[in-house]
């Protein structure tokens, strides 16, 4: 199967539903256009056809090379690495004045999704180093940002971020590498594991984050600070210097992404290794999280490029794979044989695939878009509001998007059947790449935790009566939509489960049984996932029924025939009709799962905290 984008939807998403257009109107997207966007998503799209999505077998069938400290990337990374550097796209959402492109964040979640979808392996790097810079940028000192955010952004120098040891995975709290002042400097010394590209060949010198802690510290988060380990010392002008004593100890030997060097990095054990405080002592775990949230989105992408991927292969092969009779004509012996995308059961696992994708890509560009215009809108209140969509859907962006990208990929794997599970074709590498984004970057139930004891309550429950206004304004606008009418109802039964379990969890917590709502948070984050997914694909659907509406006029279309052939004919039409059933069945599928999710969670079942294991 050749590897294929869904440029028609994302054209969808970011100009017809979301109107990125208008982020054009302000002074700092100004010199931008629609056409030099198409221009950069067509360059993405052309270096994705044309060498990640060819290299993405190569790197998970050749796999790293380990020797003597020295990780060696598979045959054609290094190659397909500088090409992206070369067209500028490490960090396209970045300020121009350190060697960005200055492009929207939305812009940038749209490419990152058409690289992900190609490799998500090859992804990682381009996105740490940008991550990394960007930490770098607004909270490093003057001589930080001359020296590293440049090289950092174009691709020149790579980055990671180092939290995780071995006796502190997800409680970062406990970790024990140090940090010990040496006049202008610190030494640092300590082991982090899991670190992803901690140590390749792409570049002459990777710049690790290290969270460490320094002497006389406060236990715990608190007294985490945050410091620059280059691999190599910089000189005063900003070429290398000297090796500053990090080394790589081990490659993991991973389920998927094979291609991405996961490390472990052990600081200062063999001669001093220099590090510079990025901010001030003891915020460590704050700077982080700029790093981190940026990863939490990047993390929902993969789920979002992998199903992508895999819907885009699994379409193409069920319309050419020739296998069986269509239902009717099981009992005819002499039948002719059918393509499989003619099964009621292909079908229906083709459009899970298909709205799930549409409707992942939706929350994720919206998401992007809300970051934007908490930082360039006119409207302070405005701001203050996309700051709160932004804060609360995070969580659902990564943990949502991970969990459902790896169902969907299992999807690609059922409509290949045998095929599906052998390396003949790439559905079982899709699938194996996809697991890691529901554990890393903070565990999904961990994004679940998030979402209920921080998101829900943070500023008196702000960020979630934020996004309840945004959806009760939606379902008061349209549930009396000729057409669309009976899916907002839905929608607002939904909603109204929503606020009973949120009722619910904030009385069990103010009633001292935090137990309880910790139980269902991973429930919970699905029923607000269904319902965020249900209210985008039927706000899409509004937008796509217009339109749908046009063609059929213009055609002279009067009667459910002559739409039928309008469909049939037009390609246009044949794509609006599509969004629709993608929504429909999604509303009627999936949605209904949050009644179920309710008398769950609502059930006052207390087994896991009770069972003797």
């Amino acid at each position: 199967m050749a590897f294929a984008v869904d440029k028609r939807d994302i054209e969808f998403c970011l100009f017809e539903y979301l109107k990125i257009e208008n982020l054009f109107e302000l002074e700092r997207y100004s010199e931008f256009d629609r056409e030099a966007i198409e221009m950069v998503i067509e360059l993405m799209i052309k270096l994705a056809t044309d060498k990640i999505a060819p290299l993405n077998t190569v790197m998970d069938r050749e796999g790293l090379g380990f020797k003597d400290g020295k990780v060696t990337t598979p045959t054609g990374y290094k190659d397909c690495y500088d090409s992206l550097c070369e067209l500028g796209l490490i960090a396209p959402s970045h300020s121009t004045d350190y060697g960005g492109m200055g492009l929207p964040y939305v812009i940038a979640t749209c490419l990152n999704e058409i690289m992900g979808s190609s490799s998500v392996a090859f992804a990682m790097t381009p996105g740490l180093s940008s991550a990394a810079g960007h930490v770098i940028e607004i909270y490093g000192d003057p001589q930080m940002k001359k020296t590293y955010i440049q090289k950092l952004y174009t691709g020149e120098w790579a980055g990671t971020m180092c939290l995780t040891e071995s006796s502190a995975g997800s409680a970062v709290g406990d970790l024990k590498t140090r940090a010990r002042k040496e006049g202008d400097h610190w030494l640092i010394e300590g082991e982090k594991i899991f670190i992803s590209s901690g140590e390749h060949d792409l570049t002459e010198n990777i710049i690790h984050l290290v969270l460490a802690r320094t002497e006389g510290a406060p236990k715990g988060i608190k007294g985490i600070s945050l410091f620059l380990v280059p691999k190599i010392r910089p000189d005063a002008d900003g070429g290398l210097a000297e090796p500053n004593n990090v080394m790589c100890g081990n490659i993991e030997h991973k389920m998927g992404i094979k291609g991405s060097p996961t490390c472990t990095m052990v600081f200062g054990s063999d001669g001093p290794c220099h590090g510079w405080m990025i901010g001030e002592e003891n915020m460590g775990i704050k700077y982080m999280f700029q790093m981190m949230n940026e990863a939490r989105i990047g993390v929902g992408i993969q789920g979002l490029s992998t199903t992508s991927a895999s819907y885009q292969e699994a379409l193409q092969y069920a319309m050419e794979r020739i296998q069986g009779v269509e239902i009717k004509d099981m009992k005819d012996v002499d039948a002719p044989r059918v393509a499989i995308i003619k099964h009621p059961d292909v079908r229906r696992n083709l459009l899970s695939m298909k709205a799930f994708s549409e409707g992942m890509r939706a929350l994720l560009y919206s998401t992007a878009l809300f970051s934007d215009l908490m930082l360039v809108h006119e409207d302070e209140n405005e701001r203050n509001n996309y700051k709160s969509l932004v804060e609360l859907l995070t969580p659902i962006c990564k943990a949502y998007c991970s969990d459902w990208g790896f169902r969907m990929t299992e999807l690609g794997i059922q409509i290949f059947g045998g095929y599906g599970y052998c390396q003949e074709y790439p559905q079982e590498q899709y699938c194996r790449d996809a697991k890691i984004a529901s554990i890393y970057e903070g565990t999904n139930g961990i994004q679940a935790l998030d979402l209920i004891g921080r998101k829900m309550t943070a500023k008196g429950g702000l960020f979630f009566m934020t996004y309840l206004t945004r959806l009760n304004d939606f379902l008061n606008e349209h549930k009396e939509h000729a057409r669309l009418g009976p899916h907002v109802e839905k929608l607002e039964q939904a909603r109204d489960s929503l606020v009973q379990v949120a009722m619910g969890i904030q009385q069990a917590a103010m009633s001292g049984d935090l137990e309880m709502p910790v139980l269902h948070a991973t429930p919970f984050l699905d029923l607000f996932g269904h319902i965020v997914m249900a209210y985008l694909l039927i706000d899409m659907a509004v937008v796509a029924d217009e339109k749908l509406q046009a063609i059929y006029t213009a055609a002279g279309a009067g009667d459910e025939s002559a739409c039928a052939k309008v469909i049939e004919d037009n390609p246009e039409a044949k794509y609006y009709d599509g969004k629709l059933h993608s929504m429909r069945f999604f509303v009627d599928t999936y949605l209904p799962q949050v009644k179920a999710l309710l008398k769950s969670i609502t059930s006052g079942n207390r087994s896991p905290l009770e069972i003797s294991f």
